[in-house]
């Protein structure tokens, strides 16, 4: 038992003067209320403690002194009508929900109403788009057809077009290709494609960040690849960029946007084990942090071993002298 007191406050000692004479303290100002066995094999368990408490300090510090980010040169630098396409993530932006469109029945329709009560998986795409548009709405069902929750019951599906000139019925045959692709037949009231004005198109794609461009020599629209969660408010929730999503990225978009209403237990505990990385548009586990848990979890419960074992060590030695 001496050994092991001596150990635990060997480590304690290493820690404290560590962190003193990096202070410029000396020994007589810390006091006589510290015990000192000196314990010197463990010193260099008190330099491997003081490395792992250097973990609890904060992650930017050393990108506080990283180098720069490299400047663009003429070979990375946008030039001509690139220099419009970008998607600028605005996490908390308000959709404006007065805009009207058409769906695809035709019939007039207001944004808002497919808000309100649920959270909305968001895509902007034109309906002739000879590649990237399909890729995004490809990766986009996919994703959703591989998780638990359906389409009108737990979120809807909301795909804009970019491009005035679709008309509803282009959009009933791209809403009915996508809800086969689904395999839930029972969920199509939850898709909805739209078409409108560039009055319409605008605002919500400018609100949401997302900015394209025609190409009149190409006759197609440059544009990013993402598509967007937002909550039953109508307010920007998460970004997922590239045409290849993640089902647990989207999962745990859905349940944030929901506030949580959505998922279980394990989505809760995921949530708390990732977070969302706006740079990347994913959900990446917090190693530092977890490990920074670990420790304090481990150095928590090993004093308080030995607090425990010093008390019953003095009863002991108490009922030995009475």
């Amino acid at each position: 038992m001496n050994r092991l007191w001596a150990f635990g406050f060997g480590l304690w000692e290493g820690l404290w003067e560590g962190l003193w004479e990096g202070r410029g303290g000396s020994d007589a100002e810390l006091g006589s209320s510290f015990l000192k066995p000196k314990a010197q094999g463990l010193k260099p368990v008190a330099a491997a403690a003081t490395l792992a408490l250097a973990l609890l300090t904060p992650a930017t510090a050393a990108a506080q002194y990283g180098d720069a980010p490299p400047r663009p040169t003429a070979a990375t630098a946008k030039t001509g009508i690139l220099k419009e396409i970008s998607i600028e993530q605005r996490i908390g932006q308000q959709l404006p929900l007065d805009l009207t469109f058409k769906d695809e029945n035709g019939s007039d329709v207001r944004l808002g109403q497919y808000f309100g009560k649920k959270p909305v998986v968001l895509a902007f795409a034109y309906y002739e788009c000879p590649m990237l548009c399909t890729q995004v709405l490809n990766g986009m069902t996919g994703a959703l057809k591989t998780i638990a929750f359906d389409a009108g019951k737990d979120f809807d599906v909301v795909v804009v077009s970019i491009d005035p000139r679709d008309g509803y019925r282009m959009a009933a045959a791209k809403k009915a290709t996508y809800v086969e692709h689904y395999g839930r037949p029972a969920t199509a009231a939850g898709w909805h494609f739209l078409t409108g004005t560039d009055a319409s198109i605008k605002p919500l794609a400018d609100a949401i960040g997302f900015h394209y461009a025609y190409d009149t020599n190409l006759r197609q629209y440059a544009h990013g690849a993402a598509i967007y969660v937002a909550t039953p408010k109508g307010v920007v929730s998460r970004y997922l960029l590239g045409i290849d999503f993640a089902p647990r990225d989207l999962r745990l978009a859905l349940v944030e946007a929901s506030n949580n209403v959505l998922g279980s237990v394990v989505d809760q505990v995921l949530l708390l084990c990732y977070h969302y990385d706006p740079e990347s548009g994913k959900y990446g586990a917090m190693v530092l942090n977890l490990v920074r848990a670990g420790f304090i979890v481990t150095v928590g419960a090993f004093l308080t071993f030995l607090f425990v074992s010093l008390r019953r060590e003095r009863h002991a030695q108490a009922a030995t002298r009475g």
